[in-house]
C-alpha cells in the first residue's frame, strides 16, 4: 500500500489549509499556504469520493483477476500488464492518501480533518486487503521462471529493480492470512499510537512570560541571543512535556513493542535490521558510519562545543545555549522574499534547470510556511504521486536555520520532481539517498552566502552556523540513532520507565555533545517530542549517512571540469531503480570504502579547524 508518508520530516524545531490565501507577517512578508485542491477540491467533493470508489472496485477487480495465476502470467508474457495495473491502482491510493495526510499536518487539532484522516486510513486498508496477495504471490515465483519471464516480457523487464527490491523482502514475509491480519490490525496498533502522538504534541502549549505558545515558537526562542529568554523557554518545554510524561512513554514502549513483535515474527535478528532493508543498505555499512561518527565525537562536537562556550564566556554552557547565536550573528528577520531569492539564486548558480523546478514550488502553491497552532511541527516535503506534484510544509520564522531549511526540502523537492517519470513502483527512493539531494541543496546555498560576505565577524558567524547544523545533521542524528537502539534492545526485556528512557538520552547526550554542555534537570525529557522514533524508528541515521555522501559529493563538483550536473541529475532521475553502489559509482564513491566516512567527517572537521584558527 502507498501510505501516507512524510519524506525527511526535519526532527525537531532546529492538512485543508485555505487554499487561496497568504498568512502576512510585518517582517516575514506574505506567507504561501499550499493549494491542494491540485489533489481535491475539498473532503467532500465528489471527485474524492469517486477516486475512492474506483480505487476499491478496482482493487477488488485486480484481485479477481490475477490472484492465483501470477506464475502462470510470467510463462504467458503476461506478467508486465499485472504489473502495469497494480501501479495504477497503488498510484491512485496514494493521491487520496497524501490528500488526507497533508489535509491533517496542517492542523491536526481540528476534530473534522482528524475524523476525515481516520476514516481515509481505515477505507486504504480495507481496500489494500485485496492487493496484499500480489507482494506474496510474487515471491512465490521461481526465480529461473522470472528470469525467463524477463526476456519474452518487455514491460516487466521495465519494473525488474522494483521486483528484485521486492524479492529482498522474501526471507521476512508471511502467509497470506497473517499478513493481512497485520495490515488490518495496523490502523488500531501502529497507525493508532501514531496519530495519538501527533495530536498530543501539537495540542501542547507552553507558558512563557505568561504568554502560551505552541512547539516551534518555543523552541525558536531557545535561538535568541537574551540568555533569560532561553531559559524560560528550555524551562517551559521540560514543564509541559514533563506534565504529558506518562503519555509519551506510553507511546514509546507500545510502538517499541509493536515492533519487536513484528521483527520477530518476520525473523529480523537486529532492532534495526527492518531499516536497513527498506533502506537498501547493508548493516555492515551502517554499522561502520556510526563507527565512525562516533569515534569523531571529540574532534569534531566536543572541540567545537568548547570553542562555543569560550566565545559566550562560559566555562560550560546550558542545555539552552546549545542553540544560541555568536554575538556575531546577525539579528535581522530575513523575510520571505528574501529566503527565495537566496535559495532560487543558489540553485541558479549550480543549474539554472534545477531553480526552474524549484520556482514551481513559489509559482504554483506547492509550499505551506506559516506557523499555525495544530500545526504539524519541523519541516517535510512529501512527494504525492507521479501524476501530481510534491508538497512542502515549513514552519517558517525568518531565521537563518529556516532558509536552510527552506533549501533542503527544495532540494527534496527537485529530487522528488525529477524521479516522478519513473511511475509509483520505480520513483519511491531509500531514504539514505533521499537525504542527498536535500543536504546538497543546502550545501549550494550556504557555500553561496559564504562566498557572497567579506565581513570577518559574519564569516565566523556563518561558519559557525553550518558547524552547528552539520554537527545537528551528522553528530546529534547519530546520537538518536544510539538511543533508539538502546531503547528497542531494552524493551525486549520489558516495558520501560520515563526514567530509564530519560537515563538513555542523557547518556548519549552526554557522550555526543560532550563535557562543554551541561545536561540541566528536565533535559532527560527532550526525547519526547521528537517525530522520528514514533513514525520511522531509525530513520535518522538517513541524515548522517547523506550529509557525509553529501561532503564527498560537493568535492568532486568542486575539482570536476565539467559533466557533473547532469551526472547528478541523472542520479536523482533513477528514484529507487538503483542500488546506491551503482548510482554512486560514476562520481567515483563507494559508501562500503572504509575511507568514505572519514572523508565526509573531515569536511565537518576542517571547518571546526577554520573557526579555531579564527579564534586564535
Amino acid at each position: 500500500m502507498n501510505a501516507w508518508n512524510r519524506t525527511s520530516q526535519r526532527n525537531g524545531p532546529i492538512a485543508w489549509a485555505p487554499n487561496a490565501a497568504r498568512s502576512r507577517d510585518a517582517d516575514l512578508g506574505d506567507l504561501p499556504d499550499w493549494r491542494l485542491s491540485d489533489l481535491y477540491p475539498a473532503m467532500d467533493s465528489p471527485e474524492l469520493a469517486g477516486d475512492m470508489e474506483r480505487a476499491a472496485t478496482e482493487a477488488a477487480a485486480f484481485a479477481e483477476a490475477w490472484k492465483g495465476r501470477l506464475a502462470e502470467a510470467a510463462d504467458e508474457g503476461t506478467l508486465g500488464g499485472a504489473v502495469t495495473a497494480y501501479e495504477t491502482i497503488e498510484e491512485l491510493i496514494g493521491r487520496v492518501a497524501s490528500y488526507a495526510g497533508l489535509l491533517y499536518a496542517a492542523d491536526t487539532t481540528d476534530p473534522a480533518r482528524a475524523k476525515f484522516y481516520g476514516d481515509v486510513q481505515q477505507h486504504l486498508t480495507d481496500l489494500s486487503a485485496h492487493l496484499l496477495f500480489f507482494q506474496l504471490e510474487m515471491n512465490q515465483i521461481a526465480e529461473d521462471r522470472l528470469d525467463a519471464a524477463y526476456g519474452r516480457d518487455a514491460v516487466l523487464a521495465r519494473y525488474k529493480p522494483w521486483i528484485d527490491d521486492l524479492r529482498l523482502e522474501k526471507p521476512y514475509q508471511l502467509d497470506d492470512r497473517l499478513e493481512q491480519l497485520f495490515l488490518e490490525k495496523s490502523v488500531t496498533s501502529s497507525a493508532a499510537f501514531q496519530r495519538l502522538f501527533d495530536e498530543t504534541l501539537t495540542g501542547l502549549s507552553f507558558e512563557v512570560d505568561g504568554e502560551e505558545l505552541a512547539l516551534e515558537p518555543t523552541f525558536a526562542r531557545l535561538q535568541e541571543p537574551d540568555r533569560a529568554v532561553r531559559r524560560k523557554a528550555f524551562e517551559a518545554l521540560a514543564e509541559t512535556f514533563g506534565a504529558h510524561k506518562r503519555t509519551f512513554t506510553l507511546i514509546t514502549n507500545t510502538l517499541a513493542k509493536d515492533k519487536e513483535i513484528s521483527d520477530r515474527w518476520r525473523g529480523f535478528a537486529d532492532v534495526a535490521d527492518a531499516r536497513h532493508l527498506s533502506n537498501r543498505v547493508e548493516r555492515d555499512v551502517v554499522e561502520a558510519l556510526v563507527r565512525s561518527v562516533r569515534e569523531s565525537f571529540p574532534a569534531i562536537s566536543h572541540r567545537y562545543y568548547a570553542m562555543k562556550a569560550r566565545w559566550l564566556g562560559m566555562e560550560q554552557m546550558d542545555a539552552w545555549d546549545r542553540n544560541a547565536p555568536l554575538p556575531e550573528t546577525p539579528q535581522a528577520v530575513i523575510g520571505w522574499p528574501s529566503a527565495r531569492k537566496i535559495v532560487l539564486d543558489a540553485y541558479a548558480g549550480f543549474s539554472p534547470d534545477m531553480a526552474g523546478i524549484a520556482e514551481r514550488f513559489f509559482e504554483e502553491g506547492w509550499i505551506d510556511a506559516p506557523t499555525r497552532p495544530g500545526k504539524s511541527p519541523g519541516a517535510f516535503s512529501h512527494p504525492t504521486v507521479p501524476s501530481a506534484h510534491p508538497y512542502i510544509l515549513l514552519n517558517y520564522q525568518g531565521k537563518p536555520r529556516d532558509v536552510m531549511t527552506l533549501a533542503h526540502e527544495l532540494g527534496h523537492g527537485v529530487h522528488q520532481v525529477l524521479a516522478a517519470e519513473q511511475g509509483a513502483l520505480l520513483a519511491q527512493t531509500p531514504l539514505t539517498l533521499a537525504e542527498t539531494a536535500s543536504v546538497f541543496g543546502e550545501m549550494l546555498t550556504f557555500r553561496a552566502m559564504l562566498e557572497g560576505t567579506s565581513d570577518p565577524r559574519e564569516r565566523k558567524a556563518m561558519l559557525a552556523q553550518k558547524a552547528e547544523d552539520m554537527i545537528n545533521t551528522v553528530i546529534r542524528q547519530i546520537a538518536f540513532y544510539m538511543f533508539e537502539r538502546k531503547v528497542h534492545e531494552a524493551r525486549r526485556q520489558g516495558e520501560l520507565t520515563t526514567e530509564q528512557i530519560g537515563a538513555f538520552w542523557l547518556e548519549v547526550q552526554a557522550e555526543s555533545l560532550g563535557p562543554a554542555i551541561r545536561l540541566n534537570e528536565g533535559y532527560e525529557l527532550f526525547w519526547t517530542y521528537i517525530p522520528h522514533f514514533i513514525r520511522s524508528p531509525f530513520y535518522v541515521y538517513a541524515y548522517a549517512f547523506g550529509d557525509c555522501l553529501v561532503n564527498s559529493l560537493y568535492a568532486v563538483y568542486q575539482n570536476a571540469e565539467s559533466g557533473f550536473q547532469e551526472a547528478y541529475f541523472d542520479m536523482l532521475r533513477a528514484g529507487g531503480s538503483k542500488h546506491h553502489t551503482e548510482l554512486l559509482a560514476p562520481f567515483g564513491l563507494d559508501a562500503r570504502d572504509p575511507d568514505f566516512w572519514a572523508k565526509g567527517l573531515g569536511v565537518i572537521s576542517a571547518i571546526v579547524d577554520e573557526l579555531e584558527a579564527l579564534d586564535g
